[in-house]
């Protein structure tokens, strides 16, 4: 019976490194399909991630920056768009390998998925209209106001705080911070609080009809995110992250978006 017991459990034991072995292989040993980076992004968040004039193709800050990993990797990248309410929860499940898409890096976030060093800098900024009536210049003053801004970010993390606080405005939450702004066109919504790199795109239009009037210190930063124990493929971004660094292709990326270099001091 021992025996028999013995030579089931070696059985099982073999079958288990086999399917590992043969799963690791169909992966590459790296990605969840061979040749490819499989990217989660909610393509809607200019001028990070957002669809050219075709309608289908995504262009845009991280795109930019995902293509060039994956060519330091010899990979295709492949981009999911994904809803910003489940985009973690696909990393988890395997949808996609990783997460490219303005993800802030956050101490609770860490202790759930790994992630590569910063690429980019951020802080909260308080947006209106040109020529608005809404007299206040802070967040802390728009009790009686209504605060838009991308539900489950960090924007909203930060209304929150202030609400309970004591800051008594309307919130109005959107999946996409492309509907603040188109809110805020309208006369619908009297703020928006978002990231200012999101902002700094809108405002430099020749036509923009919106202005900064606040910005917050530079405390947040972007990363790539992944499952939580994926060291391999989060260790072969964060080396090729550096190299996009160090032979200057960040610095292009940055000045064809911004048009000025908002991303070496992130390393510095």
């Amino acid at each position: 019976m021992k025996r028999l017991l013995c030579t089931v459990l070696t059985a099982l034991v073999l079958a288990g490194t086999v399917s590992a072995s043969a799963a690791q292989q169909r992966s590459g040993g790296l990605t969840l399909m061979p040749g490819v980076l499989s990217i989660g992004m909610e393509i809607g968040y200019p001028p990070f991630e957002y669809l050219d004039t075709d309608g289908k193709t995504p262009i845009g800050f991280d795109v930019q920056m995902a293509k060039a990993l994956a060519t330091k990797l010899g990979l295709t990248p492949n981009f999911i768009d994904t809803a910003w309410d489940g985009i973690f929860a696909g990393v988890d499940t395997g949808r996609y390998d990783c997460i490219i898409s303005a993800v802030t890096i956050t101490e609770e976030r860490l202790q759930r998925h790994n992630f590569t060093k910063p690429y980019i800098g951020n802080a909260q900024v308080m947006v209106l209209r040109k020529g608005s009536a809404v007299t206040a210049r802070t967040p802390q003053e728009t009790s009686g106001l209504g605060v838009s801004y991308q539900a489950e970010t960090t924007s909203d993390i930060f209304m929150a705080s202030l609400a309970a606080q004591g800051v008594n405005f309307t919130p109005y939450e959107y999946d996409k911070v492309m509907n603040c702004f188109d809110e805020l066109r309208l006369g619908r919504v009297d703020v928006i609080i978002c990231d200012n790199l999101v902002a700094l795109d809108y405002i430099r239009a020749e036509d923009s009809s919106f202005e900064i009037v606040w910005e917050g210190t530079t405390e947040e930063t972007f990363g790539i995110c992944f499952k939580k124990g994926n060291d391999a493929l989060s260790t072969a971004l964060d080396k090729a992250l550096d190299e996009l660094f160090a032979d200057g292709t960040m610095q292009k990326i940055s000045m064809d978006m911004f048009g000025r270099d908002v991303v070496s001091s992130i390393r510095n």
